[in-house]
Order: C-alpha cells, then sequence, then structure tokens
C-alpha cells in the first residue's frame, strides 16, 4: 500500500514538475526568438507559423505510435477530412489569434511583467460565461475578478513608472487573455467534430492555421525580412525554431497530464504557483529592479486568480449536490 502511495506521489511530482519545465521554457525560449539583440529578427507572424508547422510534423510522427504505447497516450492516425477542416474553422481563427497576441505581448514586454499583462483571462471568462453561455457567477467569484482588475491597473502604472512600459504589449496581452477564453469555448464547440480527441483536434488546429498565418505574414511584410535575415542558415537559429514548435505541442501534452493525474483545481494552483515562480526568475535572469508595490502587484494578481479558481471550484461542488439533492427528491 505504501509502495503504491508513494509510486503516485512520484507520478504526480514528475507530471507537475514535467509542466512547469516547459512552460517555463517554452516563455523564456519564445522571449528569445522574438525580441532577443542577437537574433534582430522582427518576424512574430513566421516564427508562429514554423512553430505550427512543427506542431503538425511532431503530431505526423505521434501517430505512427497510435495505441502501441498506452502508457504514453493513444495517438489518433494523421488523417485530413476537409469537411472537418471546415468545422474546425472558426476555432482555428480564434486560436491563431490566441497565439499571435500571446506571442506578440511578449515581444513587446518583460518576461516579469508578462503574466500580469495577461491577467484579464479571468474577468473575460465571467463576462463571456454570462452573455455566451449564460452561466451566472457567484459574487464571491466576481470579488475574486476585482482584486485581479485591481492589480492588473496599479501593475501597469507601476511597470509603466519602472521601465519604459510598452502599451503596445499591453494591448496585445489584453487581445491575447481575450482570444484565450474565446480558445475555450469553441474549444468545447469543435471537439465533437473529432469525436473528443484532443490529439485530432490540435491536428486540425495547427494545419489550418499554417494557412491562416500566411496573409498575415505577407501583409506585415516578413516574407522580405525572413528573406534578408542574417541567420537565414544559421543552424542554431532553426535547431531553436524547432526546439520551440516542440515546446509548443509538448504544453498541451503536459497540461492536459497534469490535469489527468491531478484535479482541474490542483492544476490551476500549479500553473499560479509555476507563474510567480516564472516571475522571480525572470527578474533574476534579466537583473531588473521591482519595487514592493510592482511586487504586491503580481501577488494580487496571482492570489485573486487562484483565489477565484478555488471559489468556482466550491460553487461547482455546491451546484453538484444541489442537483443531486433535486434528483433524490424526485
Amino acid at each position: 500500500m505504501s509502495e503504491s502511495l508513494f509510486a503516485r506521489s512520484f507520478k504526480i511530482f514528475t507530471v507537475v514538475c514535467a509542466y512547469w519545465v516547459v512552460s517555463i521554457s517554452l516563455v523564456f525560449l519564445n522571449k528569445y526568438l522574438l525580441s532577443s539583440d542577437e537574433l534582430k529578427l522582427d518576424a512574430p507572424m513566421f516564427i508562429t507559423w514554423f512553430q505550427c508547422i512543427v506542431s503538425v510534423f511532431v503530431l505526423f510522427l505521434l501517430s505512427f505510435i497510435g495505441d502501441k504505447y498506452p502508457n504514453i497516450d493513444t495517438f489518433p492516425v494523421f488523417h485530413i477530412n476537409l469537411n472537418v477542416v471546415k468545422q474546425i474553422l472558426p476555432l482555428s481563427v480564434v486560436f491563431v489569434g490566441m497565439i499571435t497576441f500571446n506571442n506578440l505581448c511578449l515581444k513587446y514586454l518583460d518576461v516579469a511583467f508578462y503574466n500580469v499583462a495577461r491577467a484579464l483571462t479571468t474577468f473575460f471568462n465571467v463576462v463571456f460565461s454570462y452573455f455566451i453561455l449564460n452561466e451566472k457567477t457567484s459574487m464571491r467569484a466576481i470579488g475574486c475578478c476585482m482584486l485581479i482588475i485591481c492589480g492588473f491597473l496599479i501593475g501597469v502604472k507601476e511597470e509603466g513608472s519602472l521601465s519604459n512600459l510598452s502599451y503596445k504589449g499591453v494591448l496585445f496581452g489584453v487581445l491575447g487573455s481575450l482570444c484565450v477564453c474565446l480558445n475555450a469555448i469553441y474549444t468545447k464547440r469543435s471537439m465533437p467534430f473529432v469525436d473528443g480527441n484532443i490529439w485530432r483536434l490540435q491536428i486540425y488546429n495547427n494545419f489550418n492555421a499554417i494557412f491562416l498565418f500566411i496573409p498575415l505574414m505577407l501583409f506585415n511584410g516578413e516574407h522580405l525580412m525572413v528573406i534578408n535575415f542574417s541567420h537565414i542558415f544559421s543552424s542554431y537559429f532553426w535547431v531553436m525554431m524547432t526546439l520551440s514548435g516542440v515546446f509548443g505541442i509538448a504544453i498541451g501534452y503536459v497540461t492536459g497530464l497534469q490535469i489527468k493525474v491531478t484535479s482541474p483545481l490542483t492544476h490551476n494552483i500549479s500553473g499560479t504557483a509555476k507563474a510567480c515562480f516564472q516571475t522571480v526568475i525572470a527578474v533574476i535572469v534579466y537583473s531588473s529592479f521591482k519595487s514592493v508595490l510592482w511586487w504586491g502587484c503580481n501577488f494580487l494578481v496571482l492570489g485573486g486568480s487562484a483565489l477565484y479558481t478555488y471559489v468556482k471550484h466550491n460553487d461547482m461542488k455546491v451546484a453538484s449536490k444541489q442537483v443531486e439533492k433535486k434528483e433524490t427528491e424526485m
């Protein structure tokens, strides 16, 4: 019994560590590719487009595994159905918006401020839940949203006083938060088109994104920037680009795995703790000076997010008990 408990605890610890390592690595790697002084490649659409290509290629390779390794996961056969492509297209448009705005936010803002800039995801979640899904939110949960909004607004002001804050980056962070919520809603609606298989959904999503990014890159003139890029034939550059694509598909896997071996509540708490740790690392790595108020804003946003998760979890438990009670009475 003790060995079984130890094995389960070790598995959870390993999965949580994997989630932290992949998530933090992806953020720093994308920051390096998007705005490092060494590369100087001003082509965020191209970078994101290439990551989607790598994701599709990785999924193609995983399809050969199929159901041969059930301990890892069951990957579907790689197949593109044009009818499904059309059905998934609305989700793919939102998906492209989400990863584009997130990367643009990361390009223009410091990694340390990245989590605050994208803090309004919870707020948009409450808004869309009410207007699109007709779901009401408790006053306690709304109170948590107010904490997050206060932390965001004060954080923007404080970051602006400490550094040359890019308000363009803040805007991209808000738009990224908006798309994250829409992506969750459209993902739920699109799951029946792929028989509820999240891997098939990723195949179609990234496949569509490859074509959706092409007019965006051309409109932004990034094809000219890439042609004139000084590191275009550098093997190091392409290794880093490929690695970012692999991490991009890996984050989806470890996120689902963490939820699977723990719970959605634990996953959100782990994500909040990871964001806090990521902020500390960013401040140390980039040798940034941050005021006490700046740290207070960060912890207000992270604390409000963690508290919101806890409150929503309790609200769902209460609602579930009420439904069970009504069914019993009937």
